[in-house]
Order: structure tokens, then sequence, then C-alpha cells
């Protein structure tokens, strides 16, 4: 038994001390990962969250955080002077006016990413909808689609559904979202009938089911710019990621969430 509590005892104190020197040495040269803070369009928040701890693995001295909204939003943070490396749209007007202020790196700015717009339905809605024009029906309450102003999928779908001829017709039948994601949730919830929401986020969820793809003729080219910031307090670091992110690894992560990454690298 003595023997026994010897071996433990001694079996402890190696441990502490193994631990303690560890410790120590983290102390001695480790430093803490340098934060690198990302504003990334909602839609994009599947794919990065799976690419983050990707990165993070191969780049040890450095911690991805990310913050996720609509692109309109994301931006008034950055002209406000949020702590941000690296901006993510899922439009080009949004990048375009921060380029124009000057708080994007004109060197470090590129198209990233491609999508589509789509339009959903609840799994197990009731109503027959086929096209964008069964809108119309009176049986559909409520659409569901972002703000035209702050969200690019709302911008998007205005310019749709504008050109289809059937904005100002859907006016009372609107409902606004602050972004993408929550047009997505009024649908599965069944406080929307319909919304409009991009290809990505429709494959993501089992209660929503896609009516019709919306011709791109009828919108803008959906496309995801991605910029370093010119306040980055990181900017060797935020080249680093800005660059990883166009790189076929990444790529393969964004095709496998339905994104199609832009071949001009």
């Amino acid at each position: 038994m003595k023997h026994m509590i010897r071996q433990f005892l001694l079996f402890t104190t190696i441990t502490l001390l193994v631990g303690c020197s560890s410790a120590n040495k983290q102390s001695e040269t480790g430093q803490p990962p340098i934060e690198l803070y990302v504003l990334a369009a909602a839609s994009l928040a599947d794919a990065m969250k799976e690419l983050t701890p990707l990165y993070e693995s191969s780049h040890p001295d450095q911690k991805i955080v990310i913050s996720y909204g609509s692109s309109g939003t994301l931006q008034k943070h950055i002209e406000q002077g949020a702590p941000a490396d690296l901006f993510i749209s899922a439009a080009s007007k949004q990048m375009d006016e921060l380029l124009q202020k000057n708080l994007i790196d004109p060197q470090y700015t590129s198209n990233l990413l491609k999508n589509q717009l789509v339009l959903v339905v609840p799994e197990n809605i009731d109503q027959k909808v086929d096209s964008f024009q069964d809108l119309q029906n009176p049986a559909i309450k409520k659409v569901a689609i972002g703000h035209p102003e702050s969200v690019p999928a709302g911008t998007y779908a205005k310019q749709a559904l504008s050109h289809l001829g059937l904005w100002d017709g859907l006016q009372p039948k609107l409902v606004f979202a602050k972004d993408v994601r929550q047009v997505l949730s009024y649908v599965e919830t069944g406080n929307a009938e319909a919304g409009i929401v991009y290809q990505t986020d429709a494959a993501r969820s089992e209660k929503v089911k896609i009516v019709v793809t919306a011709d791109q003729s009828t919108h803008s080219p959906i496309v995801y710019p991605i910029g370093v910031t010119s306040n980055s307090e990181h900017p060797k670091e935020a080249q680093s990621l800005y660059q990883w992110l166009r790189e076929p690894e990444a790529a393969s992560a964004f095709t496998k969430y339905g994104f199609e990454p832009v071949g001009d690298r």
C-alpha cells in the first residue's frame, strides 16, 4: 500500500513539474495569437465556420474572429471605425463604396464567389407555387425578402421582381428582413408563405424547397467581393488570410456549400 502511495505521489509530482515546465515555456517563448476581425455576409456563415479551423490549424499564430450580418450593415460598421481586417460582401456595391472612401486596400480586393437567387416556400406548403408570378395568388399572404437598401439579396430580389413586373403589386405582401438568414427563417417557420434567398441558403435547409431559380438576366450579377481594410491593425496577416481564401483548399469548401468560386484569381 505504501509503495502504491509513493508511486502515486511521484506520478503527481512529475505531472505537475511537466505542466509547470510547459506553462513556463509558453510564457517565455509563446505569444497570444493575433486576432483577425472578419466581417462577412450572413450567407457565408456555414462555409466560414468550416474554413476558420482549417486556416487556424495552419496558422497557429492567428485567430479569426467573425461577425456576420447584412453587407450594408457591415459596411456601416467599417465606416464607423469598428475593428475589421477583412470584409467579404455579398454585393459589389458595398465594397465599391468602401473603396471610394479609401477604407479598403485597392491592392487586396477581388471577386471571390458567385451565387444564385431562388424563390423558396415551406416544405409542407398547401398552396401551389411554381413561379414568381404565383406570388400574386391571394392565398400567398406574405413574401419575405431582405431590406433592399442594406441586404444585397433584397436588392437582387427587388430587381428580379421589378423586371418581372411584380414589384408594385406585391408591396402589401412583402415582409422585410435584416439579412438573408432571417428571410430563410421566416419561410422555415411559416411566418411567410414564400421568400427570396440565395441558392446556398436554401440548400442548407430541410424545411424549405426551391420553386424556381431567378434568371440571371433579371438582376445584377451576384458576386461576393473580398477586401483587406485600409485600417487593419495586422495588414500582413490579413493579406495572408485574403490570399488563402482565394486558394484551392478554401475554394473546395465554398463549392461544398453551393458557392461558385470566381475563376480569375
